[in-house]
């Protein structure tokens, strides 16, 4: 693990320096790091040039001191022994600064034992990384009580310059992913072990139940039954019987031996009822997960799609059955275990009313000051853009409307990708009158953040593909960071822009080169953007985000209703005949005149001061 992060640092551009206790634990680290690096470059993922870059931000040593000297942050990636870690955390109190963050990669510890005694604890959490670091995209960010939530907002921070898809949770044994996960290894051998199905047919319901290459006794083959076995047993001495390792489990821990699943054949009759013990058990401890304030739905599912690269969470489960039947479900497995299998009583109420559907959310709102980020939140799917997706994100734009607070608005993804363009799964599944419905709807939607009352200001990181540079069009200008790569392909897939995006796009730069670009579907780069004039600004993907809030705080702080209107004037006169759209601007102006600002602005001016506009 300790070999993985340090490469997916490396990757981002971090200067890494790695130690450990030995110079034969140093050999091994490095050996480890450079045979992933000369796989990538195999898998032709990886050029050699690329790797030496790489390799050439990481150092290794012994010495703890000069590994800690003036680290921003330190990451402990030792084996799960509470007195190892923290014996370990009690060397680094001594030896790093106040201000720097100290992060456990712990999978089944409490964060809060581990730095029980660091002199800083505001500055200590958890970070989980899952397996394989360098490649996995999930990582857990876990605060104790005694966590600083600026620290848990600079660990996000991180994980974005990662490129990683962080869930934050709360410190509760197994946190959220593990917490599901391991119960479910442990369910199948329980299965197995009961006679309720061979090992062969459990393997086979796992890997159709939740969308997974790999059943629950293979995966254990290759991450290894001692793990599974330990990080059961963590869960059994938090939360009781229910958690206990079975027998099966124990005894093929004991031996040493992978589990012989292929041995065994499959026994299609009890398919059903496997499925719906694994069901019940994932579904049980998700909906408790979330009562419990450990993580949201978002995040158990995310924590599923990403880390565990699964088709289905377990709240996509639970829809995908209908509530009502979930609760059932959930309800004949904790009679199993009277008192220790607590049953979720948002369950019980949401299908007590007849919700057929777990509501989830998958666009975020953050107030910055002035500035609001409206971010499309599905990182799992790159942000391809659903029924709900637009639905949710009309919503927040006419919430936003009323706002009287409100200057700008920044819309951009959670992650660092704006919108792969449409949800391909759903949109295969519409009918022709269908299609004409959901490109009604996103012009609709499309129209909304154009006649924004404030500017919107789109920010392009990774892709804005179909739909999702026709939503970003729709803003009053396009930011991209360097590396984004925008464009319109859905001639690539059988249809063609549908919200708007190749109307739009010919208004920015002309018919013969917006259709050069909807004939072929090829994206553009940033650059190429910008020089065709549909991208205002491109700005270094590091600091992308940085540069857009300064950017929408240098709008903010003009006079509001000064850029409320030329926005107006603008668009309005676009499409009116020269005389008209001066006439426009020019009663538009003669308009501000009237306004409190206007006279703030001036006097300001005179007087060599900074300007107070209230947007009056």
């Amino acid at each position: 693990m300790g070999s993985g992060i340090a490469q997916a640092c490396a990757e981002s551009g971090f200067s890494v320096r790695v130690r450990d206790v030995d110079d034969a634990a140093i050999a091994r680290g490095r050996s480890i790091l450079e045979k992933m690096l000369e796989g990538a470059i195999a898998r032709k993922k990886m050029t050699p040039a690329r790797r030496d870059e790489i390799l050439g931000r990481i150092s290794f040593g012994t010495d703890l001191d000069e590994a800690l000297r003036e680290s921003d942050l330190a990451i402990e990636a030792v084996f799960e022994e509470e007195s190892v870690k923290r014996a370990l955390f009690a060397e680094v109190a001594n030896r790093i600064g106040p201000e720097a963050i100290v992060a456990t990669n712990t999978s089944s510890l409490s964060v809060e034992a581990l730095g029980k005694g660091f002199p800083h604890p505001g500055r200590f959490a958890g970070l989980h990384f899952f397996y394989p670091a360098a490649v996995n995209r999930l990582v857990e960010i876990i605060g104790s009580p005694a966590t600083d939530p600026g620290t848990l907002e600079e660990l996000e921070r991180f994980c974005y310059l990662l490129r990683k898809i962080p869930i934050t949770t709360r410190d509760s044994a197994g946190f959220c992913v593990n917490r599901y996960f391991v119960p479910y290894l442990n369910e199948a051998a329980r299965l197995a072990e009961e006679g309720v199905a061979s090992l062969a047919t459990i393997e086979e319901v796992g890997r159709e139940l939740f969308g997974a290459t790999l059943g629950p006794f293979e995966l254990m083959n290759v991450t290894g039954i001692p793990i599974a076995h330990h990080a059961e047993t963590s869960l059994f001495r938090a939360f009781g019987p229910a958690y206990a390792p079975s027998a099966l489990l124990e005894s093929q821990f004991r031996s040493g031996k992978p589990w012989a699943w292929k041995e065994t054949s499959v026994e299609p009759e009890k398919k059903a009822a496997a499925r719906r013990r694994l069901l019940g058990l994932t579904v049980g401890i998700a909906t408790r997960l979330v009562e419990e304030g450990v993580a949201t739905a978002e995040s158990t599912d995310r924590g599923a799609n990403v880390g565990l690269r699964r088709d289905h969470g377990p709240f996509a489960l639970l829809s995908s059955v209908g509530l009502a039947e979930g609760l059932e479900l959930v309800e004949e497995y904790a009679k199993r275990w009277p008192g220790n299998f607590p049953v979720s009583e948002e369950l019980r109420t949401r299908a007590k009313r007849g919700e057929r559907t777990w509501p989830l959310s998958y666009v975020r709102v953050d107030r910055k000051g002035a500035v609001a980020w409206v971010m499309l939140d599905r990182p799992e799917v790159l942000n391809s853009l659903n029924s709900a997706v637009l639905e949710q994100l009309d919503t927040a734009f006419r919430d936003l409307e009323s706002d009287r607070g409100l200057r700008v608005v920044v819309l951009a993804g959670t992650s660092p990708v704006f919108a792969a363009g449409a949800d391909i799964a759903e949109m295969e599944r519409k009918s022709h009158s269908e299609g004409v419905e959901f490109g009604f709807f996103g012009q609709r939607v499309a129209e909304r953040i154009e006649r924004f009352p404030a500017p919107v200001i789109a920010l392009v990181e990774g892709y804005a593909l179909g739909g999702g540079l026709e939503l970003a069009l729709a803003a009053d200008f396009i930011v991209a960071a360097e590396g984004a790569r925008l464009g319109l392909p859905e001639v690539t897939v059988g249809i063609h822009p549908g919200m708007g995006g190749a109307t739009r796009l010919t208004r920015l730069i002309g018919r013969a080169k917006a259709k050069l670009l909807t004939y072929t579907g090829e994206p553009v780069s940033a650059e190429e953007a910008a020089r065709l004039g549909f991208v205002a600004k491109v700005v270094p993907a590091l600091r992308a985000r940085d540069e857009v809030q300064a950017l929408a705080e240098t709008i903010a702080s003009r006079a509001p209703l000064g850029v409320r209107w030329v926005k107006q004037v603008i668009d309005r006169g676009l499409d009116a005949p020269l005389a008209s759209a001066l006439h426009i601007e020019a009663e538009s102006a003669g308009h501000t005149f009237a306004t409190e600002d206007r006279a703030e602005g001036m006097r300001a001016f005179l007087e060599k001061r900074p300007p107070k506009f209230r947007g009056k």
